[in-house]
């Protein structure tokens, strides 16, 4: 079993570093549909394994000078409370119940789904913002609302491990359209940082990380990601997005159901 892990933490690599689609939206539910892991235990270890590789891509992101401080700082005032109180909220009823269980299956789901969303119509969305400057946030109403993001995305992603990439990259883009692709993709990754590892930290107070099975996946994907980002050049990335956009939707329809 630990080498079909491996083989799944390097295919899910591949994608990621074909697409920078984030692995939660791929190795969750991998985990949960195709080997049958606790919703809360494939939670749980999806996150000890984004806070290493995230932090890893902060690092480069850092010297590169692509990640806005400032942002960052806006978002885990939101994210940083919002993940501890998720993570009371699952130990106050229990992350390992049946029930609860069956919640946090529905939570992946409709996350893979938002994150679906958030791939096909990220383009169309920043279209209409540059269309429509006057609509964009400025001033206090713009850190307001991105410390309300970072708190929505901190919720999902200690419930589901999944909304710390598409999802709060696509975020990012209608908050602060100015921002380059490198920017959004620094900041993005840096201020998941903290989060996932708080949220890690809580799921491994909650008993509901598999420490071997995290050593397998990164065994697989640190090699999965390096080839992926090569591959990358030669792939069209919107054929791949396309492809990507389509599996997770059969993948959140299966989880539903």
């Amino acid at each position: 079993m630990s080498i079909t892990y491996i083989l799944s933490g390097f295919a899910v690599g591949l994608l990621v570093g074909m697409t920078g689609v984030g692995g939660g939206s791929l190795m969750t539910p991998l985990l949960t549909l195709l080997f049958g892991v606790n919703p809360s235990v494939a939670v749980g270890t999806d996150l000890a394994f984004a806070s290493v590789t995230k932090s890893a891509g902060t690092i480069t992101h850092r010297v590169r000078g692509t990640v806005q401080w400032h942002i960052v700082g806006r978002l885990c005032a939101g994210a940083l409370p919002a993940a501890l109180l998720a993570t009371l909220a699952l130990h106050r009823f229990g992350p390992l119940d049946a029930a609860i269980g069956q919640v946090i299956r529905y939570s992946i789901a409709v996350s893979v789904l938002l994150t679906v969303v958030a791939i096909l119509l990220r383009g169309r969305m920043l279209a209409w913002i540059h269309r429509h400057p006057q609509r964009q946030l400025r001033g206090r109403s713009l850190v307001a609302a991105t410390v309300a993001a970072g708190a929505v995305l901190g919720v999902l992603v200690t419930v589901s491990s999944i909304g710390a990439g598409a999802i709060g990259a696509t975020l990012l883009v209608m908050l602060y359209p100015s921002l380059q692709p490198a920017e959004v993709a620094g900041t993005d990754i840096a201020y998941a940082v903290p989060l996932t590892a708080i949220a890690a930290v809580g799921h491994w107070w909650l008993g509901s990380i598999d420490w071997m099975l995290l050593l397998t996946l990164l065994i697989g994907s640190l090699p999965g990601i390096t080839l992926g980002s090569w591959a990358a050049k030669a792939v069209p990335e919107r054929f791949l997005r396309g492809l990507l956009a389509m599996t997770l939707a059969g993948v959140a329809v299966k989880l539903l159901h």
